[in-house]
């Protein structure tokens, strides 16, 4: 898309992004302390620091994937030895580092002086920062969440807050700089009013025709991973909801003849964010809502904004630790797709198989029976890789989609 066709979300969405990795470079060639980190880590603690800034190998992945060099970096960790197998995020990054982010838009990501991982979102994760560890002689913290199969437990949330305590306390004695509570408490309350406006740019997927598609929820979705906790984060929110609702009072929407409405399970498929958001859209088909980004700023087993009150920042983000799809368990993944099935008033469900993502797919045939079974929603399951290109194909994916709206043409007509 050229940049004069883009919306003024769209324009300031590139400019937050380009910002956030030119200031992690410049920062990090000054002497900032630098950070990789997994994307359900905290930022808004390294914002409690005067110099510590962090760069996001899953978010620098999944630009690689959508700017098309995705499968040149995979081809990179393979000639390693690692297989493709292995998830594409992992191949994509561990690709990029082995030649210093040669073919990266944001010529990579400057080495760090510390790894944090955590294992609830995704045990690969570990092992796949691991392989930094060794290769670089980098400190890795892993933070150990326990997984979710009901509401989340007080000693669990104090076992969490602990290791954030831990993680802080080596930052300090690593950096020699000293931790400031009410920075990250900013920090937090930036999130959390950013994230409120996230939530009402989600619920214009109510109108009808909806004024969003998932797809533009996927891609307005970076500032969470690159600008979590900063005025800029609350300003791009802002700009987006006022920009959308005033091209719904407008009436311009961006699938107008939409007939069916569709909800997505699964990671975005980053390289064919286009092709399938247009390919939908001929055939008066709108993927209106993702698990993906539904999910955040909740809690397991819901997609409402979970407020920050205003008191200990530690607490709200080890409150809000399980906040993404792949460590909850069947029965709270059920309860928060059907409440938002429900709410948007969904025809249709699309759960997206992801070669790569396992704890994400591995519970979607069941998921796929209780929505079809259950609750009378139709649904169809596709072959996908979030970042991995060769293992897509758009004529299989969309005899299927077009299968999924034969479906709903039949349960209609009955």
């Amino acid at each position: 898309m050229s940049e004069k066709s883009k919306t003024s979300a769209g324009r300031h969405l590139t400019k937050v992004v380009g910002d956030a990795y030119m200031d992690l470079h410049a920062r990090a060639a000054q002497g900032a302390f630098v950070v990789w980190i997994a994307i359900n880590v905290p930022a808004e603690l390294f914002l409690g620091f005067e110099n510590v800034v962090y760069g996001v190998p899953e978010s620098h992945a999944a630009l690689n994937a959508a700017k098309g060099v995705g499968v040149l970096q995979c081809e990179k960790a393979e000639q390693m030895g690692y297989s493709m197998d292995l998830c594409s995020y992992a191949r994509i990054d561990i690709g990029s580092e082995s030649d210093g982010g040669k073919d990266s838009p944001t010529f990579g990501l400057p080495k760090p002086d510390l790894l944090v991982s955590d294992n609830n979102n995704c045990s690969l994760l570990v092992k796949w920062f691991d392989v930094h560890h060794r290769r670089m002689g980098v400190p890795h913290f892993i933070i150990d969440v326990p997984f979710c199969y009901e509401p989340q437990k007080e000693k669990d949330r104090k076992y969490i807050i602990q290791q954030f305590k831990d993680l802080i306390r080596t930052i300090e004695e690593m950096s020699g700089q000293k931790f400031n509570m009410d920075k990250a408490m900013a920090a937090v309350s930036n999130t959390n009013e950013g994230i409120a406006h996230w939530k009402r740019f989600l619920s214009f997927a109510q109108c009808r025709p909806s004024g969003i598609t998932a797809f533009d929820s996927f891609v307005q979705m970076a500032p969470f991973l690159v600008a979590r906790g900063t005025p800029q984060f609350v300003e791009h929110y802002k700009l987006l909801v006022r920009e959308t609702e005033q091209r719904v009072q407008e009436g311009k929407f961006p699938v107008p003849d939409e007939k069916y409405r569709l909800f997505w399970d699964n990671i975005a498929p980053w390289h064919q964010l286009r092709k399938m958001s247009s390919g939908l859209a001929k055939l008066g088909a709108n993927i209106v809502g993702a698990t993906y980004t539904s999910c955040i700023g909740t809690v397991e087993g819901s997609f409402d904004l979970f407020s920050y009150d205003g008191g200990d920042p530690l607490e709200y983000c080890a409150r809000t630790q399980n906040c993404y799809m792949c460590p909850h368990g069947m029965k709270l993944r059920g309860k928060s797709m059907q409440a938002v099935v429900e709410e948007l008033n969904v025809d249709g469900v699309v759960f997206a198989s992801n070669r790569s993502c396992k704890p994400y797919s591995v519970t979607q045939l069941d998921q796929q029976k209780l929505m079809t079974d259950q609750f009378g929603v139709p649904s169809v399951m596709i072959d996908v890789d979030h970042a991995d290109a060769r293992k897509y194909s758009e004529e299989s994916t969309f005899t299927r989609l077009e299968a999924l709206l034969e479906q709903i043409e039949a349960k209609r007509a009955a």
